[in-house]
């Protein structure tokens, strides 16, 4: 098996493969040297500490502090603030990356640096670049995937695409509180703060692409400028733009031999932007699917798939479709300040792999329903 892309999908695509096969030869590939940055909001949810305990590091991140509390504000003002019911971490990917790369390197996976360019089809197996061949190939390069355009897989389209901004910036030392502030103008969008616990946090501002285009600016005079203007006393520095190829009901998994995974299959929530937990979770089932069924890999993957995260990604898309009003998020974040098990509920849905009970749709929907009376 190749891996192509040493982030988080990829180093546990690997990792996974050689747990369930140790004598399986398996390459894993970057275009960079690790440690590496990479612009991400560096938030680890607690399902993706799950995913951690699964491949056989539970303990990867426990040297960081993590992080209980969590605070929103609403495009409209309506605020929150709670405990999560299972605390989050934030580890810069400069850290998690390289550390899963070395479990995988501990695991017997061979780490090899190389950028992949050409890829063909040959008689059950897969051939890149001429001279590296494989049964499988999971693909875990990212948003912009070389591999995917290679096997004829459509990128994210436009309006599926969010860019944010990332950087860091001095808080307190005990600060504990994801902060996340919302903003109704080029809705949907919204500056953060997740601190990081060494007295730095990760604060950037992210919006929908075709929003951006719409503002007719400079996308680095608008993302620096309304960061500035939401999180005024967090002056970041390091400041970097990425994509987020944002999750439709029912992601591509691949073509042929070709497993995409992460990114590169679009899977990044549209509600949060949160990624490194389905990043996790689908380089695991990639790697599963390798070796299990080796003679077609990706019908077990796709079925693996569905069954992990189908009726989440269904949810998470119906419910975009209804956050692009952002008179919904004021009346979900005004009920999860009344309801803690509507926060509770908005967490699992937005940083794992929650589904909506009908009661709960039915009190927000009833929310949003009155909060709209009241402003005629």
């Amino acid at each position: 098996m190749i891996v192509v892309g040493a982030g988080p999908a990829g180093a546990a695509a690997a990792i996974r493969a050689k747990q369930l096969r140790p004598r399986a030869r398996v390459l894993l590939t970057d275009k960079a040297d690790f440690p590496r940055d990479k612009a991400c909001g560096d938030g680890i949810a607690a399902h993706g500490r799950d995913e951690l305990a699964l491949l056989g590091v539970p303990g990867l991140i426990d040297d960081h502090r993590p992080v209980r509390r969590l605070a929103v504000v609403s495009p409209g003002g309506a605020r929150v603030a709670a405990t999560v019911a299972r605390p989050n971490h934030v580890v810069p990917r400069m850290v998690f990356d390289a550390r899963l790369v070395a479990a995988a390197r501990a695991q017997g996976v061979e780490v090899r640096r190389h950028r992949v360019r050409e890829l063909a089809a040959q008689s059950g197996r897969v051939l890149l670049d001429g001279r590296l061949d494989a049964g499988t190939v999971v693909a875990a390069d990212g948003a912009n995937s070389v591999v995917r355009r290679l096997i004829g897989v459509p990128p994210t389209p436009a309006r599926h695409t969010a860019i944010a901004v990332r950087g860091y910036a001095d808080v307190p030392a005990d600060d504990d509180t994801q902060f996340i502030a919302m903003q109704r103008d080029g809705w949907p969008a919204y500056a953060w703060s997740f601190p990081v616990g060494d007295g730095t946090a990760n604060v950037g501002f992210g919006m929908m692409l075709p929003r951006l285009h719409a503002t007719g600016r400079p996308g680095r005079e608008v993302l620096h400028g309304r960061l500035a203007e939401l999180l005024p006393h967090l002056p970041a520095r390091n400041l970097r733009a990425h994509h987020l190829p944002l999750s439709p009901g029912r992601p591509r998994p691949g073509a042929g031999r070709v497993l995409l995974a992460g990114d590169a299959a679009g899977l990044v929530n549209p509600l949060t932007g949160e990624g490194i937990y389905y990043a996790l979770l689908s380089g695991r089932l990639a790697g599963e699917a390798a070796v299990e069924a080796a003679a077609n890999p990706l019908a077990a993957y796709r079925r693996k798939l569905a069954q992990a995260l189908g009726r989440h990604l269904r949810t998470t898309d119906l419910l975009s479709r209804a956050a692009q009003s952002p008179g919904f998020i004021d009346a979900a974040i005004a009920t999860a300040a009344r309801r803690k098990e509507v926060f509770d509920l908005l967490v699992e849905v937005g940083l794992g792999a929650g589904t909506v009970p009908a009661p709960l749709a039915l009190a927000v929907a009833r929310r949003w329903l009155w909060n709209g009376l009241r402003r005629r």
